[in-house]
């Protein structure tokens, strides 16, 4: 069954029980974990890992009383695993959806956070590059667990990395069609970008934008960020930009946090958020190539870096300046870009061109 969660409620809520708990001494207190990670949870959907990283400490200190429910425990992991992972730490996010994986093994009865579990380890095996583990892992499971809209998460994650956007549309089908179960329907948002991921490297940008709209939709009444930065789509969130949107504001923040001013590749950074808290934004992944680069067309990219124009590169290359427009076109249409220094700028995050240095020509 869909169950809908106000974060904002379900904070409030959550403060109002950990304060009780405070005042009678009863911080140990296996229930005190169950609030704690509760608050820790909602935190880490939106981003605001200072806030969830205290909140997470608390309740992991009481694994350690004999009467924690594994379902508490499996929780508890697995919220550590998010942290870890909207910190650019794939491996020990692997680690902690591992620990909550096995925890929940012990489970007498269905709990909503196996499926939660399950698809959070298929994304971080994904990440980490060992596809053909999450292959093996998502083979592994019954086709119960696979009708779940959380693990189709990890599924559309897989095929997409992959290079099969058509199969991560059908991955997301049921859940989007609501006809799979989803444990808890605030998270369809997260489909919702691989949704949008997958239409626009099928080039179908109409129903990309639809899809990325409903994101926000779903994501803006409780500020959740975690969809867009585990699944960052920058050129595509670019374009949306031109497109009629209900959420600017939130759109104007995920792309801020995803290319703030100054960052480096391969730093976290802390920025502000709408509410003023710290938050703290992982590294921009950018999307793979969804169809390879020709000889001919990387023959044409490692001149985009330089001054030359269209003619000279193609004097450069003993070909007619039609065929190096050619190229670029088609290696805009790959890299879904619109210009020249944005197609070396990705090309430079995906490995494809070597980094920058100073004094070097740039691309026009």
């Amino acid at each position: 069954m869909n169950q809908t969660r106000s974060f904002t409620r379900g904070h409030e809520v959550g403060r109002e029980a950990a304060e009780l708990a405070r005042r009678h001494g009863w911080t140990d207190d296996p229930a005190f974990g169950t609030v704690s990670n509760s608050l820790a949870s909602t935190l880490t959907w939106q981003a605001r890992l200072e806030e969830a990283e205290r909140w997470l400490q608390a309740a992991e200190r009481t694994l350690r009383a004999e009467a924690v429910e594994p379902a508490t425990a499996a929780a508890i992991r697995m919220t550590r695993g998010q942290v870890e992972m909207l910190r650019d730490r794939d491996s020990e996010a692997l680690a902690a959806f591992a620990a909550a994986e096995l925890v929940s093994r012990r489970l007498t009865s269905p709990h909503d956070c196996t499926p939660w579990i399950r698809g959070f380890l298929l994304q971080a095996l994904v990440r980490l590059g060992r596809t053909e583990q999450a292959g093996q892992f998502l083979d592994g499971l019954s086709d119960a667990d696979r009708e779940h809209g959380e693990i189709a998460i990890g599924e559309a994650k897989l095929r997409l990395a992959t290079g099969d956007p058509r199969a991560a549309t059908a991955a997301l089908a049921s859940a989007l069609a609501g006809t799979a179960p989803v444990a808890w329907e605030n998270g369809l948002a997260e489909q919702y970008v691989l949704e949008a991921i997958a239409r626009d490297s099928l080039g179908d940008r109409v129903t990309a934008h639809s899809a990325l709209e409903r994101a926000l939709d779903l994501a803006e009444p409780d500020g959740q960020l975690q969809p867009f930065l585990l699944h960052p789509a920058p050129v595509l969130l670019d374009r949306h930009t031109r497109h009629p949107t209900a959420h600017p504001s939130l759109l104007a923040e995920i792309r801020s946090m995803l290319a703030g001013p100054g960052s480096t590749a391969g730093d976290s950074r802390p920025v502000a958020s709408r509410d003023g808290s710290s938050v703290i934004v992982p590294p921009r992944r950018p999307e793979p190539l969804l169809e390879p680069l020709s000889e001919s067309e990387i023959r044409v990219l490692r001149y985009l870096p330089t001054n030359l124009t269209t003619p000279e590169i193609a004097r450069e290359l003993s070909v007619s300046p039609n065929t190096v427009r050619t190229h670029v076109r088609h290696m805009y249409g790959k890299f879904g870009t619109h210009h020249r220094a944005e197609t070396v700028e990705l090309a430079r995050a995906l490995g494809l061109l070597a980094p920058s240095r100073t004094g070097r020509a740039t691309a026009r």
